[in-house]
C-alpha cells in the first residue's frame, strides 16, 4: 500500500490543492503587468511612482514572508494559506474600485501579504507531506501552477483590451477578475488536512499518522514518523525557534546556501522583466500598436510555463544541482543577448534580439532558479527551524526583488536597456560561480536524512 502510494505519478489531493496556491499568486500578481500601462496614464504617474506602484506589492510580500514562517509554526500551514486567499480576494476588489493613487497602493499592499504567505507556507506544506522520491516534482508543481497563472493573467489582459466597450475601465476589469480564483481557492482549502509534520511538532502523533497513511500508506507513515521523532529529539524547542537559532554554527552552512540561492534568484532581474514586460516591449522598435506588446508578453509567459514543465519532469531525475547550474549559465548568456539587443545599431533597439534574449532568460530561469530555490529551501533546513529559515531567506529574496522592481523604470530611463541588462548578466555570472562551489545535491533523500548530512548536530 505504501509502495504504491509513493510510486504514483499523481500528487495526493491535498498536495494538488495546496499547489494551486501558486496559480492564485501568479494570476493575481501578473494581472498588474498589463494594467500598469493604463494605470500610468490614468493617474499620471512619474517613474518613481510607477516603480512604487509595482514594488509596493513586493514590500508587503517581504513583511509577510518574514511573519508567515513563525505563524505557520504556531497556527498551521493551512491556516496561513487561508489568510492568503482572503488577502488576494480583498486586493482584487479594492484595486477594481480604486478612485485614487493611495487606494491603488492599498490594493497592491494587500496582494503582497497574500504573496508572502503563499511563498512560505505552500512549499513547506508540500515538502512535509510528499514522499522523498517525488518531493522535488511535487514542490515544482506549485511553481508550475504559478507560471500557468502568470500566463492566464497575460491572456486575460489581452482579451480585456479587445472588448471595446470596456476601454474606459479596462484596467479595472484586469485587476478585479482576480477575486474569482481567490474565492474558489479559499473554499478548496476546507478539503485540505494540516501538515503531518506540523501535527508531530505539536505532539499530535496520531493526527500526523492518519494524514500520512491516507496519503502514502501505513508502511510509509510509520517510517516517516520514526524519522520525524528522531529529528525532533535533537531540539525540544521546535515551536519556539527564533532568529538566534539560525546563526548557530551547525546551521551557518545551510543558511549561507539558502541566502546565495535566494539573492541570485532575484538580483538577476526576473521579476522586473515579468512585471514590466508589456512596457519593455511597448518601448522596443518593431512593436507598433496596442496589442503587440500584450502578445509578446503572452509568449514570454507561455515559455515560462513550458520550461517549468521541463523542470518538473527533470528535477527528480537529474537532480537539483545540474538544473540550477545549467539554468543560471543560460540566464547569463540570455541577458547578454538582451543587452546587445538594446545596444544594437548604435544605441538603438534591435527588438528581435531583445525578445529572443528575454525568451531565453525566462526559459532558463523557469528550468532552474524558479522552482529550484523553493525545492532547496524546503529540503536543506531541519524540522525545528524550517519555517523560520524559509521566512528569513524569503525576506532577503523579497527585499532584493523589491529593490530591483523599484529602480527598474529609473534604470531603463537613465542607464538604458543595454546597461541595465548587462548589470543583470554580471550578477548571473557571479551567481553561477558561487553556486558551483556551494550547491549540494538533495535529490531522493528524506528531510531527516538531509538534516543528518547537511547540519552538524552537537
Amino acid at each position: 500500500m505504501g509502495g504504491a502510494g509513493t510510486r504514483s505519478l499523481l500528487p495526493p489531493a491535498p498536495i494538488l490543492i495546496v499547489a494551486l496556491s501558486g496559480f492564485l499568486m501568479g494570476f493575481d500578481g501578473s494581472l498588474f503587468t498589463g494594467a500598469v500601462v493604463f494605470v500610468k496614464g490614468q493617474f499620471q504617474l512619474t517613474d518613481f511612482e510607477l516603480g512604487w506602484t509595482v514594488s509596493s506589492h513586493t514590500l508587503t510580500a517581504t513583511l509577510s514572508i518574514f511573519l508567515a514562517g513563525p505563524l505557520a509554526d504556531r497556527i498551521g500551514r493551512r491556516t496561513v494559506l487561508r489568510f492568503a486567499a482572503v488577502f488576494f480576494a480583498a486586493s482584487a476588489l479594492v484595486a477594481a474600485a480604486a478612485t485614487n493613487y493611495p487606494m491603488l497602493i492599498a490594493a497592491r499592499l494587500l496582494s503582497g501579504l497574500g504573496v508572502g504567505s503563499v511563498l512560505v507556507a505552500a512549499p513547506m506544506y508540500i515538502a512535509e507531506i510528499s514522499a522523498p522520491a517525488l518531493r522535488g516534482r511535487m514542490i515544482t508543481s506549485n511553481q508550475l501552477f504559478l507560471v500557468f497563472g502568470i500566463f492566464l493573467a497575460s491572456a486575460s489582459n489581452y482579451l480585456v483590451i479587445h472588448l471595446g466597450h470596456l476601454e474606459d475601465s479596462n484596467w479595472r476589469w484586469m485587476l478585479g477578475i482576480g477575486a474569482l480564483p481567490a474565492t474558489a481557492y479559499l473554499f478548496a482549502l476546507f478539503f485540505v488536512p494540516e501538515s503531518p509534520r506540523w501535527h508531530a511538532m505539536h505532539g499530535r502523533i496520531e493526527a500526523a499518522r492518519r494524514i500520512l497513511v491516507r496519503a502514502h500508506g501505513a508502511q510509509f507513515a510509520e517510517r516517516e514518523l520514526a524519522e520525524v521523532r528522531a529529528s525532533l529529539a535533537h531540539d525540544t524547542r521546535t515551536s519556539d525557534a527564533n532568529l538566534r537559532d539560525l546563526w548557530v554554527p551547525s546551521l551557518r552552512g545551510v543558511l549561507f546556501i539558502g541566502l546565495v540561492v535566494g539573492i541570485v534568484q532575484q538580483i538577476t532581474g526576473i521579476n522586473s522583466v515579468l512585471a514590466y514586460a508589456t512596457m519593455i516591449f511597448a518601448g522596443a522598435a518593431g512593436s507598433p500598436g496596442v496589442t503587440a506588446p500584450f502578445i509578446q508578453t503572452m509568449v514570454i509567459t507561455l515559455v515560462n510555463v513550458v520550461f517549468t514543465v521541463f523542470a518538473l519532469l527533470l528535477i527528480d531525475r537529474i537532480g537539483r544541482r545540474p538544473l540550477l547550474l545549467f539554468g543560471t549559465g543560460g540566464m547569463a548568456v540570455s541577458l547578454l543577448v538582451t543587452a546587445a539587443g538594446f545596444q544594437a545599431s548604435g544605441g538603438g533597439v534591435h527588438s528581435a534580439w531583445v525578445f529572443g534574449g528575454l525568451l531565453g532568460f525566462v526559459a532558463c530561469f523557469a528550468l532552474s532558479l524558479g522552482p529550484g530555490m523553493w525545492v532547496l529551501l524546503s529540503e536543506i533546513f531541519p524540522n525545528r527551524v524550517r519555517a523560520l529559515a524559509i521566512s528569513f531567506v524569503g525576506l532577503v529574496n523579497s527585499s532584493v526583488c523589491f529593490a530591483a522592481q523599484l529602480v527598474f523604470p529609473w534604470q531603463m530611463e537613465h542607464l538604458g536597456g543595454a546597461r541595465t541588462f548587462l548589470i543583470y548578466a554580471l550578477f548571473a555570472v557571479l551567481g553561477l560561480a558561487l553556486l558551483a562551489r556551494i550547491l549540494p545535491e538533495t535529490r531522493g533523500r528524506s528531510l531527516e536524512e538531509l538534516e543528518d548530512t547537511l547540519v552538524r548536530h552537537p
